[in-house]
């Protein structure tokens, strides 16, 4: 029977596999407006200032800032009123010395006039304005470029694009960018007990999770899933499928058939597939000791354990990361986290990293949130569907005490 000679702690292992992995370099062009999630392939620079004109950001009146100074509410200054700034168009005045304008929010800043002041600080008398305080030179508005400038790079290579980005593109009128093309991942399952969800199973038979549950985090994390279906417990079968979903993509993964059992051929099929083969086989962690890494022909492999548990948590902890560093995404990024207190004690083999799927709960008034352990098999995938994130036990202590306070990774 194999056997896992050597576990690699999961922070070495990801790395070790990482170093022989290099970025896609393959890019395509998308609409912005439809390109959340995506990852920018070049630098992307502004055609133009922004703002590309002067504007207020108060409703009030455009004045010049010398005009107000030593203005208050005891010794109020005054200023001629010569009209109103219109909405979408450029002014057709000038603001002369002692002379105000009527603007709104968004409104463009007319010539002569540098600063505007709140409405709230102003009182109508007749034609003039009263006004209750000084403003200082550019107060309340938005000089050009002041977001932006001309030529800017504004997003530079290797960005996600969120709905910030997004609306950063459009306030640019860029409506077409060049983004990373998302890295296909073949997903492959493998066993006699497997059949696809659509399937009644029969005693003794399984429905496919892992191909599903991996393929939606592929998805979320900028990859594009290919389905290659479920090969049963024969070699021959196994290679072929392999060899041709690893031809086709950029990532293949197998789940099931990766732990110390001689029915196990998951390691056996990567070390066919190219050089240099099976890098890592097994990790110092529960769950997801028989994970295997391997690298063939400069295309990551990954055998994933059968446990539906197992399998989507060390998709979190190795096929994420993967997929950022095709992309072209810094490493190093940091995970959404929150802090929490542990609710219960929780024990652990020291040497050996524990990852605990929880949930996150109220706490009282002033404190952070609560963190209850979700207790469950491996095979168990509704445990991790109740959960809010993954606690981490690091290897060097034997378990975590409640009350402790905690850093939950969000999923």
């Amino acid at each position: 029977m194999p056997e896992f000679l050597t576990l690699l702690p999961p922070d070495s292992a990801r790395e070790k596999w990482l170093a022989e992995i290099s970025p896609l370099n393959e890019a395509s062009v998308v609409e912005a407006a439809s390109a959340t999630g995506r990852v920018t392939a070049e630098d992307v620079t502004a055609p133009h200032p922004l703002p590309a004109f002067p504007r207020s950001t108060v409703d009030g009146y455009a004045v010049r800032a010398r005009d107000t100074f030593g203005a208050s509410d005891t010794l109020p200054g005054y200023l001629t009123l010569i009209g109103e700034v219109p909405m979408g168009a450029a002014p057709a005045f000038e603001i002369q010395p002692g002379q105000c304008a009527l603007i709104h929010t968004g409104g463009m800043i007319p010539p002569g006039a540098d600063a505007a002041l709140m409405l709230e600080y102003t009182q109508p008398v007749g034609v003039e304005i009263e006004v209750l305080k000084s403003v200082a030179d550019g107060e309340n508005i938005l000089r050009v470029g002041e977001d932006v400038a001309a030529g800017q790079v504004v997003l530079p290579r290797g960005v996600r694009l969120r709905p910030a980005e997004i609306g950063g593109l459009m306030a640019l009128g860029i409506q077409r960018v060049n983004v990373v093309r998302a890295p296909r991942v073949g997903l492959l399952s493998s066993g006699d007990e497997v059949i696809p969800p659509v399937q009644t199973p029969l005693p003794g038979q399984v429905r496919d999770i892992n191909a599903y549950t991996l393929a939606a985090l592929v998805s979320k994390t900028g990859g594009e899933p290919i389905q290659y279906g479920i090969i049963g417990d024969d070699f021959a079968a196994l290679q072929s499928a392999a060899a041709r979903a690893l031809a086709e993509c950029d990532v293949l993964i197998i789940t099931a058939g990766s732990s110390a059992s001689t029915r196990d051929m998951t390691a056996d099929v990567i070390k066919t597939l190219g050089a240099p083969g099976v890098l890592v086989h097994g990790l110092n962690t529960r769950p997801g000791k028989p994970t295997i890494l391997g690298v063939c022909g400069g295309k990551a492999v990954i055998g994933l354990p059968g446990n539906p548990v197992s399998a989507l948590v060390n998709g979190y902890m190795m096929v994420v990361p993967l997929l950022e560093k095709l992309l072209g995404l810094p490493s190093g990024r940091p995970r959404p986290t929150v802090r929490a207190r542990l609710t219960v004690n929780l024990a652990s083999q020291a040497g050996r990293e524990d990852w605990q799927p929880v949930r996150l709960l109220p706490a009282e008034a002033g404190e952070s949130w609560l963190a209850e352990p979700v207790f469950g098999k491996s095979n168990l995938i509704f445990s991790l569907a109740a959960a809010d994130g993954l606690l981490k036990i690091p290897p060097d202590v034997t378990g975590l005490a409640a009350g402790a306070s905690v850093e939950v990774l969000l999923m």
